[in-house]
């Protein structure tokens, strides 16, 4: 899908705000409810918009703690180990990266004796990891949900 400026600035403002009206977003447009709600529409059919949700700030709700792993598979392994850690409750993402074999992944636990637990009960336990390297979360500077236009 080829997008347009309106477009553009339709999925700008709902990066910002995502509990935007059509009627407030057609405001700031120059455009109708029918217009903007349309446009929506056709941007969540072509799978520009993939879902509406809500980004939680995840030491407000107890979970205070911030992992970054680097996680290594063997090639034959990588995908069943990727699917078992994303269906994981303390996996946050996880992406197949550039590399041999290479996982990243972000994980969200309640403090340092989950993480120690989730390190040793659910990530070393799988068949097929040949290394894993972390990195603890100190202090976030920055932080974007979703995709800047």
């Amino acid at each position: 899908m080829r997008l347009d400026d309106t477009d553009k600035r339709i999925l700008e403002l709902l990066i910002a705000n995502g509990r935007l009206s059509y009627v407030d977003i057609g405001k700031e447009l120059n455009l109708s409810r029918v217009a903007v709600r349309e446009r929506v529409h056709q941007l969540q059919e072509e799978g520009v918009i993939e879902r509406f949700t809500v980004v939680i700030n995840s030491e407000k709700v107890g979970k205070s703690v911030s992992g970054f792993f680097e996680v290594d598979c063997e090639p034959s392994s990588l995908v069943e180990v990727a699917e078992t850690l994303a269906d994981n409750p303390s996996v946050a993402s996880c992406y197949q990266m550039t590399g041999p074999s290479t996982l990243h992944m972000h994980v969200l636990v309640d403090d340092f004796s989950n993480l120690e637990k989730f390190i040793n009960e659910e990530l070393y336990a799988l068949e097929g990891i040949t290394r894993v390297e972390s990195h603890i979360l100190l202090r976030r500077f920055k932080s974007r949900s979703g995709l800047k236009l």
